[in-house]
């Protein structure tokens, strides 16, 4: 759950890849997006609007909930971030959902040779 708060993350991609060894395994689990239309509509909904007002009543932090909202939000699905690792050098690039897509864990193969565009 860091990729998503790195400044930027395609060039944490291939900063990930430089210091990977020829063949090795890049695995990224990160929160997602639902691929089920009523299901994100349901997700999104608690995310954008009933998270952050829980948060308001019960954290000493509630900023950090709607961040957290946002981020998630902004953030690639399942398939733009797999074109994303491949772009960036990852071999083979999959993702397996968790909990509807609410998470995915993505993995990648290091090739072995690659020189960014």
């Amino acid at each position: 759950f860091g990729l998503r708060n790195t400044k930027d993350y395609e060039a944490a991609l291939r900063e990930a890849l430089r210091v990977t060894r020829e063949g090795g395994r890049m695995v990224i689990v990160e929160f997602s997006t639902p691929p089920f239309p009523l299901f994100r509509k349901l997700y999104m909904n608690y995310l954008m609007k009933s998270l952050p007002k829980i948060a308001r009543k019960t954290s000493s932090n509630p900023v950090a909930y709607e961040y957290l909202a946002e981020s998630i939000r902004a953030w690639p699905n399942q398939d733009e971030l797999a074109r994303k690792m491949s772009a960036n050098g990852w071999k083979d690039p999959e993702w397996t959902n968790l909990t509807g897509g609410v998470v995915a864990v993505h993995t990648g193969i290091k090739r072995s040779s690659f020189r960014p565009l």
